[in-house]
């Protein structure tokens, strides 16, 4: 009998990279393969990669070198954004079997069956213009929440980002297809949805990436809200001007969207978000903020930043920390700028050195943790229903909260999966 081939995976980047990688570790499992750990011997590694910022093809490149040390033998393929953006680079990283862009990484299989060690490595990639179709995706066994696709690329432009380029034109699954989705892990015990995408606002374009919507973010919520079985969604991140008043209220009166809100900012200052091409202003988001503490006062809000970016002055950066600093929000994502190829970005001036940047970085992270302290504590003594996860970590356990305050417990396994109040 055929010894079965074992495979292992490791993510870098975003939620949606998680989904991907769950749903192509399925795949492979369903054809025969036995899934292992990264850090176990496998036969074949897959690196499912990110490209927002240099460290993520660095990071790349250090894991190749592990797998090369550790297993010289087995297959390495390399799939994800960096892999669409530049596979000539990855094929030529020493002991880089396999490079699929965005069109060919759920072909996977196919490709595995015609592959051997030795051979130079193999590019499977088009132009990102060709690519259309969506593929659903989510994780289930690797976390309590399970993140589920429902949106892939963006038709945005901003100065500073590749991911147009590594994902393609924006397009959606359908709500009768997602609903779908939503059912079957219902079935599975799954208690917290967190719904992914690349420009998540935008749903509703085909999956042809037809330019008109025909069903829209907000009709999304009020279809997945109705099904029985899942008692939390969570929004994973969301653009201020395709976040709607609808939306916010919808979430506020609904029991099973989560008070919790990701919103990009990016920058605090209007000048900066111009040079970005953001498409709204920084009193726009101020609103958003405004509305949703007002219907929630309980609410947490998480927002995407980035410091460094070309032109920005200390003036300006000063208009971001003290924009962020007036704001009712609970905790940020702070990325460094980092240059990246073919983008707009490149030719704004000046450019701001990098220790500056770290610097910048470091300020913005202190803020966040005193945020996030701040938050934190206006809940104090509280009651909130927390969804327990089942690890046990030297005798503890983690959950979060509705409003995503971490809670640390005594481990119990009769709480893992399930939602419980909790005091914070």
């Amino acid at each position: 009998m055929e010894k079965r081939r074992s495979v292992a995976f490791h993510t870098l980047g975003c939620k949606l990279n998680f989904s991907e990688t769950s749903t192509l570790s399925r795949m492979l499992e369903n054809d025969g393969f036995e899934k292992k750990e990264f850090e176990d011997f496998a036969d074949v590694y897959v690196i499912n990669t990110c490209s927002v910022t240099d460290n993520a093809d660095k990071e790349c490149r250090q894991l190749v070198r592990r797998i090369q040390r550790k297993a010289p033998e087995s297959l390495v393929v390399i799939t994800g954004c960096y892999a669409q953006l530049k596979p000539r680079e990855i094929s030529e990283i020493p002991g880089v079997d396999l490079v699929l862009g965005a069109a060919e990484k759920f072909n996977i299989g196919q490709h595995l069956r015609e592959l051997a060690k030795g051979d130079s490595a193999k590019i499977s990639s088009c132009d990102i213009e060709d690519i259309t179709g969506f593929n659903a995706s989510w994780s289930v066994n690797d976390r309590t929440r399970t993140f589920l696709k429902v949106q892939d690329g963006c038709d945005y432009t901003c100065s500073f980002c590749t991911i147009p380029m590594a994902r393609g034109k924006s397009r959606s699954d359908r709500i009768e297809n997602v609903v779908r989705n939503a059912e079957e892990l219902a079935a599975k015990g799954v208690k917290e949805i967190v719904l992914t995408g690349v420009n998540l606002g935008d749903f509703g374009k085909g999956p042809d990436g037809n330019k008109k919507s025909e069903e829209s973010f907000y009709e999304l919520v009020q279809a997945l809200d109705k099904v029985a079985g899942i008692e939390r969604y969570r929004i994973s991140s969301i653009e201020p001007n395709l976040l709607s008043s609808d939306i916010i209220r919808f979430v506020a009166a609904s029991s099973k969207f989560m008070p919790h809100f990701h919103i990009p900012l990016q920058s605090g200052s209007n000048h900066i978000l111009g040079m970005m091409r953001r498409r709204y202003k920084r009193e726009l988001y101020a609103e958003r903020v405004q509305l949703i503490k007002e219907l929630m006062p309980h609410c947490a809000i998480g927002v995407d930043v980035i410091v460094g970016f070309p032109g920005e002055t200390d003036e300006y950066f000063k208009e971001t920390f003290d924009f962020l600093h007036s704001l009712d929000i609970s905790y940020l994502h702070v990325f460094t700028y980092s240059e990246r190829a073919n983008t707009h970005a490149l030719d704004i001036q000046p450019v701001i050195p990098v220790n500056v940047r770290h610097e910048r970085n470091k300020t913005l992270r202190n803020l966040s943790y005193m945020k996030m302290q701040y938050f934190t504590s206006q809940h104090q003594g509280q009651k909130r229903k927390v969804l327990f996860e089942g690890h046990d970590k030297n005798g503890m356990m983690e959950g979060y909260t509705d409003n995503y305050i971490r809670i640390t417990a005594p481990y119990q396994e009769k709480m893992a999966n399930e939602i419980v109040e909790w005091a914070v």
